[in-house]
């Protein structure tokens, strides 16, 4: 009896023995920058952390979020990846327990006459039934911890796949705001552009009237022609460039293309407010650096699992059920059979396969640091690209704005000149031209400023509190 419980006692303390490193979060804390170089201009206290894209306050995108959420094939994808994953773990965690089946069988067969046999006579034919009922046991004892790095592996690798779908979430939900927005620049400029067309087409039926009345050039018709197809040139570019926007805001929502459509409204202007407060934690919350912190901790408990080969793997293999040559008796006393006993399997030579295994995991866990530290700078470098777009295309947008007034002034004396005689025409149509062009690049500054906030929303791993 003491012989057992020593016998005991030596096998739960070696199942509580784990062989590989114990894994510690890496220090990144020299990546951190002491302080963002681009301040705040203004806080926002009424901002959302969750559904950031109401701070933008308009309903139509918050119902094309609602349905891409609902209907995104892509966000269904990264949905059963998670099960996938966490199945997995599931089945890592299965190991810590025997595994039992039960195997039942009946059997008729004919044994030969003529079996070679050492004993000097002859065996006679026969007819033979076996009927069994046998339960096999099997269950490895874990003493290096072979199963639990597994199982902490499948853990971190699930805790992965959760972040990889809050990182397709993320995507997605941005990807249908600056969509839309690009939506809305194009509606500004097809507004622009067909106001020119209307403009034009009254300019040169104008023209077209004078020079009947000998009092306009044939040069000054061409040009005013020349000026209006290239307007309705445009016009049509832009809105083939809507339409393969609204095709790809279709996809995004999980809608078919052909029956998807936006009422055309040009971009309500909002304040952009950014956060009153960038700290590095906010870092933390995105998906991408998480997950692979997550993939880093995975490859750490793989290599525990390859230094435990080194180990020999102790299995308890056990057999009990009955078993009878009839049916009838099999389920007397006499029918009971059952076997128990330890397997040991210790590598002796594997010609390095252990040792090169151990090594293959060593350095992928070196590849994934690597990754995890790219990670944290690649955010953020994306959050002082987002904040320098933000600021600096708010000082470009307003000297566009400077720039189309001062544009529409010009043409407006270019007008008042040629009706007076003291212009051609020719400086007219440069007029309009420029004032076209400074229009669609507002628009487009405009349109820009907001993506670039969504992008900064994207590169702080959603909405910010600004407290």
């Amino acid at each position: 009896m003491d012989t057992r419980i020593a016998a005991i006692v030596l096998i739960t303390g070696l199942a509580a023995c784990t062989v590989g490193p114990d894994y510690r979060k890496p220090d990144v804390s020299e990546l951190v920058p002491a302080e963002w170089r681009w301040k705040p201009a203004k806080s926002n206290d009424a901002a959302p952390k969750g559904e950031w894209w109401r701070a933008f306050g308009d309903p139509v995108l918050d119902e094309l979020e609602a349905t891409a959420l609902a209907g995104s094939p892509t966000l269904r994808a990264a949905v059963a990846r998670v099960d996938e994953a966490r199945a997995v773990a599931r089945i890592a965690r299965a190991e810590f327990f025997p595994q039992v089946t039960l195997d039942p069988s009946a059997k008729r067969e004919r044994t030969s006459g003529n079996l070679p046999t050492p004993i000097p006579f002859r065996v006679p034919a026969a007819n033979l039934s076996t009927f069994s009922l046998p339960l096999d046991l099997s269950y490895e004892i874990d003493l290096w911890g072979r199963v639990r790095r597994s199982l902490e592996s499948a853990r971190a690798q699930a805790e992965a796949s959760v972040s990889d779908h809050q990182n397709v979430l993320l995507t997605l939900t941005a990807d249908v705001a600056i969509n839309y927005f690009l939506v809305r620049t194009l509606d500004a400029e097809i507004t622009a552009l067909r106001r020119t067309v209307d403009s034009r087409s009254d300019s040169l039926r104008i023209l077209k009237e004078r020079l009947a009345a000998g009092v306009a050039l044939g040069a000054d018709v061409e040009q005013a022609t020349t000026q209006l197809a290239t307007a309705q040139a445009d016009l049509a570019d832009a809105a083939r460039q809507r339409a393969e926007a609204l095709d790809a805001l279709a996809v995004l929502c999980g809608k078919p293309a052909s029956g998807f459509d936006l009422a055309q409204r040009p971009l309500e202007l909002r304040e952009l407010a950014m956060p009153a407060v960038l700290p590095s934690e906010l870092l933390e919350r995105r998906p991408d650096i998480a997950r692979a912190e997550r993939a880093l901790a995975a490859r750490n408990a793989q290599i525990g699992v390859a230094r435990a080969a080194y180990f020999p793997s102790v299995q308890l293999v056990g057999q009990a059920g009955l078993l009878s040559d009839q049916a009838s008796r099999l389920f007397s006393a006499d029918s009971r059979v059952w076997s128990i006993g330890p397997h040991v399997s210790l590598p002796i030579f594997t010609g390095g396969r252990i040792a090169a295994d151990v090594k293959r995991a060593e350095a992928a866990y070196e590849e994934a640091l690597a990754e995890y530290r790219l990670a944290v700078l690649v955010a953020f470098r994306e959050v002082e690209d987002s904040l320098a777009q933000l600021v600096l295309r708010g000082e470009q947008a307003r000297a566009q704005e400077t720039a189309m007034r001062s544009a529409l002034n010009v043409l407006t004396l270019a007008r008042a000149r040629y009706q007076a005689g003291t212009a051609n025409y020719l400086e007219v149509a440069d007029a309009e031209r420029n004032l076209l062009q400074q229009e669609r690049r507002l628009a487009q500054l405009q349109g820009q400023r907001y993506a670039s906030m969504v992008r900064l929303v994207k590169a702080l791993g959603g909405g910010w509190d600004t407290k």
